[in-house]
């Protein structure tokens, strides 16, 4: 665990404040076990007990951090000073807490309020909505949080993950340095927040969306073992459009610091992972179901689950007496008066598609003459969220569209299409939703959009609204849905109409289909959606995410973790107790006392890094290497993939190397000796069969080549597009183990690589084999290093680490088995890279020759 002094020192050296508090004003941290002060902290003053009869000693507590606070502020209207407070009944993250369940989990809030709070209040009210509410308010500067929301978040983040390129000025923000600076420091002010009531042994802390995408780095630079997940509520978008984005590492990395990172669809969650492959080279797996990407030694869970609607919540609106008053209105305004009503909701905004729909319905009315006088298009417009031009365009647009249908189209009596921009209340939009025969959401890019869902539990009533709309309880429930191939929840309504909403005459279609569809068949898709969205509801969705969550960080405290790097670029690394660096002085100790050494060192990715364009060994390399082997004390093997002939090349000054090539098949001791082989001499008209399809993948393949050594072939694609060719790597691997199922071969994948080898032939072989020749000779060696950086090298990993118990190796020998790197590896050390591998050579060549001057 990282020391508080430890931490204080990577944020002075990012340039930010040691000090938590960048406000005076401070609330009590809340513990959830009485007594238990967390020992993370060396400041214990920091730290308040709860009192020890709280009922939440004896509950979870998860911490839930969003821009917003799900409460309603109102000053007070009867002339004295303070505020009215109350439940925004609407918010998601409230809903979401009755889902999980109040007597399981307690919860807390920080975010933001809606209202500004002066400086002279916030004691004040940071207090009341503590212990009234749970909350924990987060005060920004009026000009910050402008810079923040609507400069970062509404200009730049949220038009580009909504797949709008700032190509122009104009054309939504370009990059400002300024406002991502202000959005990295209110994620850092709400990080402080949370450090005022966690308790970082126990809390769980769940994120949301976009406004808070660094506030991982932030809580995990502070706590390392932090329980943290992270969901995205808006579209992550395609490698392509996000690389666009400069800060695009500092986001990924940040985002990476959480424990479990959630997505509504698996598109979303594939564009992330592809960014993650594409910008940082990380790889990702699925085991049992769960996709984890390794991170520094830590595994990141990939969460997929759309969100679901309250179905507690939207049932008593259902059964307010005002909702069926409303109903019977319309019922009255438009079923009476012979109107079919088609319905929209959507907020007024550029990515909704409102003036989309709206010419879809022109079109319909010009294709289809029977429909006019009797459908009607009811568009509830949302206030926007954001504000500009864009905005302003939008409301322009739809407003003059719907006067030119309605002036087209319209006659006394009848407007085909009805706006309704002014704020509804809840109750108001449900009764809407009762009364549409179908319901259209076609919005051109939308994180999740639940208004189908709430379309559905409406169309799916209750007996008193049946009353009201003349049906008998009997009756089967009807609903009919168009949505956009392009919103969120468009995967999991497989019964809805779905559309390209920038196809107008396909939308106009789909609208005609709606109406005209049989009765019967809009009962069974009813039926299938209602099944689906009345089990999978909000309770459904924060459950399952926080049972990830936990699962994800049950071996936290096996862990060995701290923090590396600075600012954004901050991580942390978490490995197995027993994994540690390799000490430069240990090693060199034990080297020194030691009288006979085997050593065995891998090369591409070893002593050579593998980025090398020139992959031959430097002079200093070929130096180190015959210091080293002219120490009578050692046996000195290079153990390569590569050919012999290759080998043999680079390393012809090296005289005492023994080298073994291929992954072990040849091997020999000396320079001047024959090569021998570890196996029977292998058979290779199998060649003739996988070269064909090796061939085949490299022609399909671009940046993808064949390496055909003398018993084996190599398909890399280390040049190829990472995706396409993992993708191809995975087919090619199958293929060829199909059509070689008979030879006496294995197909492996290595790092960019596929290879086909003949079968028993492994690095751990050349260990085995090392090791035995030192024992006939002997005596057994007592100092083994063995240095690797990939899958092949952990076979001599394994060899060497069994056979410390056995003949082969001395009692209480010094063994060393390293890999390059912090990964899960069979070896017991690490070191980072090649430079420090080169180093460590060196300083062991150095012993040897003064040894041998001596």
């Amino acid at each position: 665990m990282v020391s508080k002094s430890y931490s204080n020192l990577l944020e002075l050296a990012s340039g930010e404040s040691p000090t938590f508090g960048l406000m005076s004003r401070r609330i009590p941290r809340i513990m959830t076990v009485a007594g238990l002060i967390s020992d993370i902290d060396d400041d214990k003053s920091e730290s308040v007990c709860s009192d020890p009869s709280s009922s939440s000693a004896l509950r979870d507590r998860i911490i839930i951090v969003a821009n917003q606070l799900p409460i309603r502020a109102q000053r007070k209207t009867d002339g004295s000073k303070g505020w009215n407070f109350s439940w925004d009944e609407d918010s998601l993250l409230l809903q979401l807490r009755d889902g999980i369940g109040d007597h399981d989990m307690e919860v807390i809030y920080v975010g933001c309020l809606k209202e500004d709070v002066h400086p002279n209040e916030q004691d004040e009210v940071s207090q009341l909505l503590l212990e009234t509410f749970k909350c924990v308010p987060t005060f920004l500067p009026p000009d910050l949080f402008s810079r923040y929301y609507h400069g970062f978040c509404k200009q730049q983040l949220w038009p580009l993950f909504h797949y709008m390129l700032p190509l122009s000025p104009d054309l939504g923000g370009r990059f400002n340095r300024s406002l991502w600076q202000a959005y990295v420091s209110v994620n850092k002010i709400f990080a402080d927040r949370i450090m005022e009531v966690i308790n970082p042994e126990d809390d769980f802390v769940w994120v949301h969306d976009y406004h808070l995408m660094v506030l991982p780095t932030f809580l995990r630079k502070r706590f390392n073992r932090v329980k943290l997940g992270f969901f995205l509520h808006s579209p992550f978008p395609s490698s392509e459009i996000y690389k666009t984005l400069p800060i695009r590492e500092e986001l990924l990395r940040a985002l990476l610091n959480a424990d479990l990172i959630g997505f509504h669809t698996f598109d979303y969650a594939r564009h992330f992972l592809s960014c993650c492959s594409r910008m940082l080279g990380l790889t990702y797996e699925s085991k049992r179901g769960y996709i984890g990407l390794e991170y520094y030694g830590r595994t990141v869970s990939i969460k997929i689950l759309p969100v679901g609607i309250h179905m507690g919540q939207l049932q008593s609106v259902l059964s307010l007496p005002e909702t069926e008053e409303k109903v019977a209105e319309l019922l009255k305004q438009y079923c009476e008066q012979g109107r079919i009503m088609l319905l929209g909701v959507d907020d007024m905004d550029i990515f909704k598609g409102i003036s989309l729909k709206l010419l879809a319905m022109e079109q319909l009315l010009m294709q289809h003459p029977e429909w006019r006088g009797k459908v009607v298009l009811v568009q509830i417009a949302n206030p926007a969220r954001g504000r500009g031009k864009d905005v302003k365009e939008v409301q322009a647009e739809t407003s003059s569209t719907v006067k030119r249908i309605n002036e087209t189209f319209g006659k006394p009596g009848y407007n085909p299409v009805v706006l309704i921009d002014e704020p509804l209340k809840f109750y108001e939009r449900m009764a809407y939703y009762v009364v549409a025969e179908c319901c259209l959401v076609t919005a051109v890019r939308d994180g999740m959009n639940l208004i189908p869902y709430e379309y559905i539990i409406s169309r799916q009533g209750n007996e008193k609204l049946d009353e009201v709309l003349g049906l008998k309880p009997s009756t089967p429930k009807k609903s009919m849905l168009v949505v956009s191939e392009f919103i969120g929840c468009s995967p999991s309504l497989s019964g809805a109409i779905r559309v390209n909403p920038w196809n107008i005459d396909a939308v106009a279609d789909a609208m005609d289909s709606a109406l005209e569809l049989a009765e019967p068949e809009k009962q069974l898709r009813h039926e299938k959606h209602y099944r689906y969205v009345s089990t999978h509801d909000v309770g459904y969705w924060a459950r399952s995410f926080l049972q990830d969550l936990e699962r994800t960080c049950q071996d936290h405290v096996r862990r060995r973790c701290w923090g590396i790097g600075f600012g954004l670029s901050f991580r942390v690394v978490a490995l197995d107790p027993t994994f540690r660096k390799l000490s430069m002085e240990q090693i060199v100790s034990a080297y020194r006392r030691t009288k006979t050494r085997a050593i065995l060192l891998d090369y591409d990715g070893t002593l050579m890094p593998q980025a090398s364009i020139d992959k031959s060994p430097t002079s200093k390399s070929i130096d180190i290497i015959n210091s080293l082997c002219r120490d009578k004390h050692n046996m000195v093997f290079i153990v390569s993939a590569r050919s012999r002939k290759t080998l043999g090349e680079w390393f012809s000054p090296c005289e005492n190397l023994g080298i073994a090539a291929e992954h072990g098949y040849f091997l020999r001791l000396k320079r001047d000796v024959e090569w021998e082989t570890c196996v029977p001499v292998a058979d290779c008209s199998w060649k003739q069969i996988a070269e064909p399809v090796m061939k085949l993948y490299t022609e399909t393949t671009d940046g993808s080549t064949i390496e055909d050594k003398e018993t084996s072939l190599v398909w890399s694609y280390e040049d190829a597009d990472p995706d396409f060719g993992s993708c191809q790597a995975k087919e090619l691997l199958d293929h060829l183990e199909s059509v070689l199922a008979n030879e006496p071969v294995t197909v492996k994948s290595g790092q960019n690589t596929v290879e086909v080898k003949p079968q028993g032939v492994s690095k751990g072989l050349v260990a085995k084999r090392l090791l035995s020749i030192m024992q006939e000779k002997g005596p057994s060696p007592d100092f083994v290093l063995c240095i690797g950086d990939d899958r092949s090298d952990e076979d001599m990993f394994e060899v060497i680490t069994s056979s410390m118990a056995g003949p082969s190796i001395a009692p209480r020998a010094e063994v060393f088995a390293c890999t390059v790197g912090r990964k899960p590896s069979k070896a017991k050390y690490y070191l980072d890279d090649t430079v420090e591998i080169v180093r460590l050579m060196q300083g062991l060549a150095s012993v040897s020759e003064q040894t041998n001057s001596g």
